[in-house]
């Protein structure tokens, strides 16, 4: 039997297109969102600083969008999900358009609160890790044997900081290969502690995540298995 933490919608039991329910607003939603994303990529495209910088940066985007479009009626996420992979891919379109190292947020920020660095790659960071947790503790809750709780949360965490320790691998090999062409993928702007600061703000990201939002993403689980 099921539990209420595993259960899922089967494809058999999803609604049937054209009946109220597929076509109302938690199901357009997804939809809206994917063409907000596509025009942001768009615009993002137009002109940015570093076109080299701009394919690695949206590069996580460009694979993402066409795995949620392929699963979404198998395996649809909970609206809070699509949510946050918006607002995550977002974050990574400006970064590409702009670099991380001159995003004018950034510089606002930087000039606001008198920082040393244009600390926008630290948001991104965050990101990094507040969005994939939420995504790692939906398909572990709802494809494998874990339940709330301890594992659930360390397990979620440690997905996080492979992922991070996976980006940075990235930005290693593209300094060997491309050398000070990848300057501006990198953004370390002098700071020999980059890598690190960047993997520990993915982490608090990541807990911060399941801090904030477990007790939401649970109530839109239910809903979405119900």
């Amino acid at each position: 039997m099921a539990t209420p933490e595993r259960a899922v919608r089967e494809p058999s039991e999803a609604p049937a297109p054209g009946s109220a329910t597929s076509v109302g607003p938690a199901r357009r939603e997804p939809a809206v969102l994917l063409v907000l994303a596509a025009v942001a990529l768009v615009v993002s495209a137009i002109r940015p600083y570093d076109r080299t910088t701009w394919w690695l940066e949206v590069f996580p985007v460009l694979l993402g969008a066409p795995v949620l479009v392929a699963t979404y009626r198998r395996f649809p996420l909970t609206p809070l999900l699509y949510r946050l992979l918006f607002v995550h891919a977002l974050i990574l379109m400006l970064g590409g358009h702009y670099t991380y190292a001159r995003v004018p947020l950034g510089f606002w920020a930087q000039e606001l609160f008198h920082f040393s660095r244009n600390h926008y790659d630290r948001l991104g960071h965050f990101a990094q890790g507040f969005v994939p947790a939420i995504l790692a503790r939906e398909v572990l809750l709802r494809r494998s044997p874990l339940r709330r709780g301890g594992w659930l949360f360390f397990l979620v965490t440690a997905v996080c900081l492979a992922i991070s320790a996976t980006y940075e691998l990235v930005e290693w090999w593209s300094a060997v290969i491309g050398g000070s062409a990848a300057d501006a993928f990198l953004g370390t702007q002098g700071d020999v502690w980059d890598t690190h600061w960047d993997m520990f703000i993915a982490l608090l990201g990541a807990i911060a995540a399941q801090l904030a939002l477990s007790r939401v993403h649970d109530r839109e689980l239910a809903r979405l298995a119900g």
